[in-house]
């Protein structure tokens, strides 16, 4: 990371955080995140050109409310403050930030009052606004240079201290010239050169994977997921048969999964992979167990269990891998402001303090997407690389209620049919996500003039971008009407189908 032009982003709690990360990440500018309270010496040695203040849910004038050093602002960089980080820039200088007579949420007009470099070549822009808050009086040196109706500050500048600030999210979507004003102040006003490659990315991993495994063993959870089959693969360039991989099937799986997993890993790509049946363990252990939370936790700590007694059998092995991703890394450090937790994470912790190994994460700087583009770098097959996100516990958070052997063999057919159904129709790669989920409801149908009880199978398909939002997919009737057709016919224990049209939020993506 020596030689990237990186911007350091600090996060107040926005939803929104990771979402400057990924559209600054897209122009091929490095960045990362760090929580609004590390400490100053970190932030000055970063070796950022630019800084920028995230969202967040507080007001600053608050007692204990989020804030930052002020030498912050001495550092001689471009610092652009967003929403509660252009508020705080008021705050901190000088100025007078109130709770606003008129609150503004959603998109608005913003008028643009004065030539500024960050607004160059853009007039009137539709921008999402998400703020109770605003700012009443400037601090000295600071000029409006955008205005709505309702907020006369909608952004300000300060020239001479290389300082903006904006209302608005120019990260999301619902502000369509967005990415413009994010690209002025990256290269016109931080002169910032766009050197970050995914090409080079993998060269200098490989160098530094060899580099650092030497001749020891390094052992690999494989899921089937994008994450640990890039990392796989691409670990297994650098250190080939050093590389021990060990697929645990749970029991929760997709239908055929164990043998798809083998048959790429083991026979393609001739990488050394260990498959273990550990499915009626694990059914054993979910036993009419029905709360989620209680579900991810006995998958997690069974996984562990089962993939640290074979991990033992490997001798010489000194480092465990995993795919964790930038985003990971995110919600396990920040301490303050970033995101409640919706459901326990499966990637980030137990297995290292368990196995007394290294860890090993190739792609901890990285989202998802850098990880598909690094997938087809390496010449890996779409179905890997383009493949929708899947739950860590599997089934288990898609069959609501308790989890028995035969609930799991009539959701495994029925997801199977969605998914095929939803790729014959070319829709797959258009989804975030298209599957089907068990209730613990059964209903009256008629099959062959006889009178059925069973149960109801739900269709989820959500359009998205980074899963942090998802509106719910408009799939053909005809589309619908086959998958339906297809469920109730071939599946034994399945007489209803239905649709979910719910979006996140307020929905989640998976029901559990």
């Amino acid at each position: 990371m020596e030689n990237l032009d990186k911007v350091l982003i600090l996060d107040f709690g926005s939803q929104y955080t990771k979402l400057i990360a990924r559209r600054i990440r897209e122009l091929n500018v490095y960045c990362e995140i760090y929580p609004f309270n590390v400490p100053f010496e970190k932030i000055k040695n970063y070796g950022a050109k630019a800084i920028i203040l995230s969202g967040g849910p507080n007001s600053v004038y608050e007692d204990k409310t989020p804030t930052i050093d002020d030498e912050v602002f001495n550092l001689n960089l471009p610092v652009l403050g967003i929403c509660y980080g252009m508020q705080l820039i008021a705050h901190k200088l000088g100025g007078v930030v109130k709770s606003g007579t008129k609150k503004e949420y959603g998109q608005h007009k913003m008028n643009v009052l004065k030539e500024s470099i960050l607004f160059e070549n853009l007039n009137d822009l539709t921008v999402l606004m998400s703020h109770g808050d605003s700012v009443s009086k400037l601090p000295q040196g600071f000029d409006a240079i955008a205005k709505s109706d309702n907020t006369p500050f909608c952004a300000i500048e300060n020239l001479e201290r290389k300082i903006w600030g904006i209302q608005f999210h120019p990260e999301v979507k619902h502000t369509p010239q967005g990415i413009e004003i994010i690209k002025n102040f990256l290269f016109k006003i931080s002169n910032i050169t766009p050197n970050w490659d995914m090409e080079n990315f993998i060269k200098s991993k490989i160098e530094e994977i060899k580099e650092t495994v030497k001749d020891d063993k390094v052992i690999l959870g494989l899921s089937g997921g994008v994450d640990s089959s890039v990392a796989a693969v691409l670990i297994h360039k650098a250190i080939g048969k050093n590389l021990k991989c060990i697929f645990v099937n749970n029991g929760v799986l997709r239908l055929n999964e164990g043998e798809k997993v083998q048959k790429l890993f083991k026979d393609y790509y001739d990488i050394d992979l260990t498959y273990i049946d550990a499915s009626d363990k694990f059914l054993k252990k979910l036993k009419n167990v029905k709360d989620p939370e209680k579900k991810r936790k006995i998958i997690g700590h069974t996984f562990i269990e089962v993939f640290d007694h074979e991990a033992k059998k490997i001798k010489g092995a000194k480092y465990l891998a995993q795919g964790t991703l930038y985003p990971d890394v995110i919600e396990s450090v920040s301490s303050k402001g970033p995101s409640d937790v919706i459901k326990s994470h499966h990637n980030v912790g137990g297995l290292p303090k368990k196995m007394n190994l290294k860890l090993l994460e190739p792609f901890r700087e990285l989202f998802k997407d850098e990880v598909r583009i690094i997938g087809k770098k390496l010449d890996m097959p779409n179905s890997i690389v383009y493949r929708q996100p899947f739950p860590g516990p599997g089934l288990a958070v898609r069959i609501l209620g308790d989890i028995t052997k035969e609930k799991v063999n009539i959701l495994q057919k029925a997801d199977d049919i969605v998914v095929t159904e939803i790729k014959n129709a070319g829709l797959y790669n258009k989804l975030w996500q298209a599957f089907a989920v068990l209730l613990p409801v059964k209903t009256v149908g008629v099959m062959g003039d006889k009178r059925t009880y069973e149960n109801v199978c739900v269709l989820r398909a959500v359009e998205s971008t980074d899963a942090m939002t998802a509106n719910w997919a408009k799939i053909p009737y005809e589309v619908l009407d086959k998958i339906s057709s297809r469920i109730i016919n071939e599946v034994k224990g399945i007489n209803r189908v239905v649709y979910d049209i719910s979006s996140k939020p307020p929905s989640t993506i998976e029901w559990e």
